[in-house]
Formats: structure tokens, C-alpha cells, sequence
């Protein structure tokens, strides 16, 4: 069901405090439709123009992946922009200090939504970011509300505070390859981890000791994610003894970003090699391999 809504701005909103209600790191679609007129709420819809006109959560403001990353040096892409650039980018999306921001993708590029909630959990603000579980192809099917119109948005501010540590280099991935306190986890699709595809990367394969799970791999019917249980057997090595820290890769840190958050929903501690397969790859110096 379609209906074209006005802006948030226009309905009439009950107050409403966080803090004890908060939802954590993941909402069901139920919690958000009860939650669309909370006047800290900021709904980010990731995706394009194009698919944000056909139809978004009522009230939900948009959000491409170009408006939150650079191409860096070397030509690698989708990667982090100066910390200012962020700040200025959600603060015209409304996002201030005492905003719950939830996200979603706008197709079935979930990996896109994880991504802009991995960066505002790098900006320090992971602890009030929530993802939309099953995303707007779950709202849709369930019959819920849908606008085709853009929301008035009041800029927002916030003072990040970076967590520089959860974004990790080449060099420091090197230099734990045979660290067994780290686990290293490929997000790709097998082809690509067993080098059977290149993937359009200068070598074909992964890096050594990594281990696959495709970030489909987290997700049940419908879209949502599995259970805690079934996350911790996907991610945790074999004994179910915890690693000190788990590290996720894919081809430029987007799918990588999927396993990221099921880290982090999982308390374990987490970190995203940003420049992944296309950093590695093209470097000589470093080993790939495929696998058996």
C-alpha cells in the first residue's frame, strides 16, 4: 500500500525520551511504525533519487553512499572521508546528539545500510544507530505505509568522537597474519574468497588464514537477520572460543561492513579492514592465496 504523506514536521508528535526503551542495535518493522512521529527519530533511507522516489518509509530522509565516502589515494573506493566531511553530511540529514537514527537500504543491497551504520558507529554514534530488520522489502511486504515525499529536514549537529581503531590498514593486517588471537573474515561469495572469480581484482583469491562467510550467510528468510545463536556459530571459529578480535574484509569494505555489525551485535570486538581485496590485491608485496 502507497500513500504520498507530509512531512513529519506536520504531524502531530507525542514526546518521547529514550533511554530506557531504546531498542538497541536492531528494529523490527512493528517497532519502527510505532515509533515514525518520535521527534528524536532520524530514518535513513540508503539507496538512490530514483528508488527514494518510487516510495520510502513515511518520514525517512536519503542517503547515498556518495554522500559519506571519497575515492582515496591509489583509486580505492568507498572509502572514509575527513571526519568533518561526516559531520556536515548527517547534519544536513538531521542528525544531531540526541537523535535515534534507524537505517535501511532502499533495494536489497542490505550491505549498503550496513555500511552508513558502520560509519556513524565510527563517528562514535553506534550506540544510538539501529538497523531496520528485513529493510524496506520487509515493510513493503507486510503492507505497511509508504510516501514518495521528501520530508522537511531541520539540520542537526553532533560532535563525533572517531573511533580510529576500528578501522584497521594493509599493514596492520599483515602484521597479525599469524596473530591466532585475530580471526580475519572474508565476506565475499566463495567464488571470489577460492579465487575461481577475480572479481575484476588484480589477483584472484584471499588473504592467507582468512576465513569465509559470505554476509548472505547472516541473513534467514525474509530478510532478517538469524538468531543469536546461529550468528555466533556463523562467526565464532570452531569450539566456540571467542577471539580478541575478529577482522572483516570483502572487495572495497562494503559487504564487510554486514559481518562488522553482526560483530558487534554479537559483543565481539570488531574491526574493518577499509580497503579490503582492492587494497590487498593490488599490492605485490602482500601474499594471496586461493583456497584448497
Amino acid at each position: 500500500m502507497k500513500m504520498r504523506l507530509g512531512p513529519l514536521a506536520a504531524l502531530v508528535v507525542p514526546a518521547f525520551a529514550w533511554g530506557a526503551g531504546d531498542p538497541g542495535m536492531v528494529v523490527s518493522t512493528a517497532w519502527l511504525a510505532g515509533h515514525l512521529q518520535d521527534p528524536s527519530l532520524v530514518v535513513l533511507h540508503v539507496g538512490t533519487q530514483k528508488d527514494y522516489e518510487t516510495g520510502h518509509i513515511p518520514g525517512a530522509r536519503l542517503v547515498t553512499l556518495a554522500d559519506i565516502s571519497i575515492t582515496g589515494e591509489r583509486g580505492l573506493r568507498l572509502e572514509l572521508p575527513p571526519v568533518d566531511t561526516l559531520e556536515r553530511a548527517f547534519g544536513r540529514l538531521g542528525v544531531a546528539e540526541n537523535s535515534r537514527v534507524v537505517v535501511y537500504a532502499g533495494t536489497e543491497s542490505v550491505q549498503s545500510a550496513t555500511r552508513v551504520w558502520f560509519t556513524l558507529d565510527y563517528l562514535g554514534l553506534g550506540a544510538r544507530t539501529s538497523l531496520l530488520d528485513g529493510g524496506l522489502l520487509l515493510w513493503r511486504a507486510e503492507g505497511r505505509l509508504s510516501s514518495a515525499e521528501a520530508p522537511r529536514v531541520e539540520p542537526g549537529k553532533f560532535s563525533a568522537h572517531p573511533a580510529a581503531e576500528r578501522v584497521v590498514s594493509a599493514e596492520w593486517v599483515r602484521s597479525r597474519l599469524d596473530d591466532r588471537a585475530v580471526q580475519l573474515l572474508d565476506a565475499r561469495a566463495p567464488e571470489f574468497y577460492s579465487g575461481a572469480n577475480a572479481g575484476n581484482m588484480p589477483r584472484a583469491g584471499h588473504i592467507p588464514g582468512a576465513r569465509n562467510v559470505p554476509y548472505t550467510s547472516v541473513f534467514g528468510e525474509r530478510g532478517t537477520l538469524q538468531t543469536e545463536a546461529a550468528l555466533r556459530a556463523l562467526l565464532e571459529p570452531a569450539g566456540g572460543k571467542q577471539p580478541a578480535l575478529t577482522v572483516a574484509y570483502c572487495h572495497i569494505g562494503q559487504q564487510a561492513t554486514v559481518l562488522y555489525f553482526v560483530a558487534r551485535y554479537l559483543r565481539l570486538d570488531a574491526r574493518l579492514y577499509d580497503g579490503s581485496f582492492q587494497d590487498w590485491s593490488s599490492r605485490l608485496d602482500l601474499p594471496v592465496e586461493p583456497a584448497p
